[in-house]
């Protein structure tokens, strides 16, 4: 069974599943570009030539379309009437992936795409050009190493000769290997029972998009009805409080602060008090993301851990890390630092829109065995979306997958 059906299959069968399916991912191709004419054609050639240029553009339109619809109705047809609703909306997430991931898709998909046309069968020197593909998209050597064994196994175990649906046996396996990293553990945040407060402390080096994404965050947050306010406990990088005091202003959220150079946890006391006096639903802490001396970061972090769970026990209920996908291994380094000083929950990946090598999402599952529990796909305010691995594969094989579907439906 192919990937898609195996997705497909999974979002119609489980009623408590409501995310959608390579719809709104439209094959989008790049339409013909005119040949250069030699200036000694006659206008009525290039006319001609125009038109049929426009009568092809007019053909893949109607294709993509088609595509579409096929994709659409094949998913649709199968969700209850009281479910089509919630289904198309998780349409357009599906399409958030596979335009933050188009840098990504195509460098390492194209490569894919060539591998596949340049090797008839599935052998050891195929292989061997697919594990230098996936290095190059920042995968990570054990999570490469992982995957070629797998598909090595499995190619031996279907009989597969030829390397047609590739792409799809791939993904497949990468959805697996990310999933099994965490046995299947829950990716979403750990939200209190109503009534209280959810502390998240946000942790990571300057410069990642560690501010801009809690104020993203807390768009979101509001936008699902809680109330938010924000903490600034980065008291040391100059024009940190006032960046944050920004977004607080955007999202309509208070923000606690005191001056610039005072403790950390002192901020962290007034906001815990402040959130608990005003009944907040969810509070956002910001931290300082200095790595020049990882003793210092580790015992500030302790201090703000004791004091956040001394005034409200339990807390911080997330500790998450911004890590800028650009910059690919070092994403790591940073990772492991920030591990051994606190105790971090999950990963918000920023900036993968802005890389051809967000294969650094496996890599990071991988090797620090922390969930990806949001990623950046746009400088939008509702483009930090949750993420999901499916829709991650989709996003990084959405040509090859479509094409896939729509063979699959003839």
């Amino acid at each position: 069974m192919s990937w898609f059906k195996k997705l497909k299959q999974k979002l119609t069968g489980a009623p408590e599943t409501t995310e959608e399916q390579l719809v709104e991912d439209v094959v989008v191709e790049e339409k013909p570009e005119l040949d250069q004419r030699e200036e000694s054609a006659v206008e009525q050639e290039e006319v001609e030539e125009l038109e049929e240029v426009v009568e092809v553009e007019a053909e893949v339109e109607e294709q993509e379309e088609q595509a579409e619809m096929t994709m659409l109705d094949s998913i649709l047809e199968d969700v209850p009437e009281d479910k089509k609703k919630e289904v198309e909306e998780e349409v357009s997430l599906f399409g958030k992936f596979k335009l933050g991931l188009a840098k990504t898709r195509d460098s390492f998909t194209s490569k894919i795409n060539d591998l596949v046309a340049q090797f008839r069968e599935v052998d050891e020197e195929f292989f061997e050009e697919l594990e230098e593909v996936l290095l190059q998209a920042d995968v990570g050597f054990e999570t490469v190493m992982e995957l070629i064994d797998e598909l090595e196994m499995e190619v031996k175990r279907q009989n597969i000769k030829d390397t047609s649906g590739m792409q799809s046996l791939i993904s497949e396996k990468l959805v697996d290997i990310y999933n099994a990293a965490g046995d299947d553990e829950d990716m979403s945040l750990n939200m209190q029972p109503e009534g209280e407060t959810t502390v998240i402390l946000m942790v990571g080096v300057n410069g990642v998009g560690k501010t801009t994404t809690i104020g993203k965050l807390a768009a979101r947050f509001q936008k699902e009805g809680k109330t938010v306010m924000l903490a600034a406990g980065d008291t040391f990088r100059a024009g940190a409080i006032d960046q944050l005091v920004v977004w607080g202003e955007r999202a309509g959220v208070e923000v606690i602060r005191q001056a610039e150079g005072s403790d950390p946890a002192a901020v962290m006391f007034d906001a815990i008090q402040a959130a608990k006096k005003r009944k907040v639903d969810v509070l956002i802490c910001d931290t300082a993301g200095r790595l020049q001396n990882k003793v210092n970061l580790m015992t500030e972090l302790e201090k703000i851990h004791r004091v956040i769970g001394r005034e409200l026990p339990g807390a911080p209920h997330e500790v998450l890390l911004a890590l800028d996908a650009t910059t690919g291994q070092n994403a790591l380094v940073q990772a492991e630092t920030f591990k051994e000083a606190t105790d971090v929950t999950g990963i918000v990946l920023t900036k993968l829109d802005g890389t051809a090598k967000g294969g650094i999402v496996l890599a990071i599952r991988k090797k620090m065995n922390i969930p990806v529990k949001f990623v950046g796909l746009g400088e939008g305010i509702d483009d930090l979306q949750p993420f999901d691995p499916d829709k991650y594969v989709y996003g990084l094989f959405a040509d090859g997958l479509e094409m896939e579907s729509v063979t699959e439906d003839k």
